[in-house]
């Protein structure tokens, strides 16, 4: 069995790249068989927002959205507490499964044992 992974993006559209990649890891270790949350942080906060991860692209990568999915399916995924209120961003406003924390709550996360926490 693998270690947990927690995973912290960010950024958003504006470095795409490195954004598309924390979603990839974190995706990619769901489908070997990890325990991935993934937290949304900066303006990653709004890929937590229906229809924004969708109407994100970047050549060769795939589809945000579905990143995101399949994290949400087999994962958690948590918006950055002050990220989202300075968005302006509510817990209503997520998709379905993804929920807001704070520091606090990430801290402990991290600080768990076997933990593996990798930031983009």
């Amino acid at each position: 069995m693998s270690r947990p992974l927690v995973v912290k993006i960010t950024c958003g559209a504006e470095a795409p790249e490195r954004c598309n990649q924390g979603f990839t890891v974190a995706a990619s270790a769901i489908a070997s068989g990890a325990v991935v949350s993934l937290w949304l942080t900066g303006d990653a906060a709004w890929f937590g927002v229906p229809g924004r991860a969708e109407d994100f692209e970047l050549d060769l990568a795939p589809p945000l959205a579905q990143l995101r999915d399949a994290v949400l399916a087999g994962g958690r995924v948590t918006v950055c507490s002050q990220c989202a209120a300075r968005r302006g961003i509510v817990q209503g406003d997520l998709v379905e499964g993804a929920v807001i924390a704070g520091a606090a709550s990430f801290a402990e996360e991290i600080l768990q044992p076997e933990v593996q926490a990798l930031v983009y």
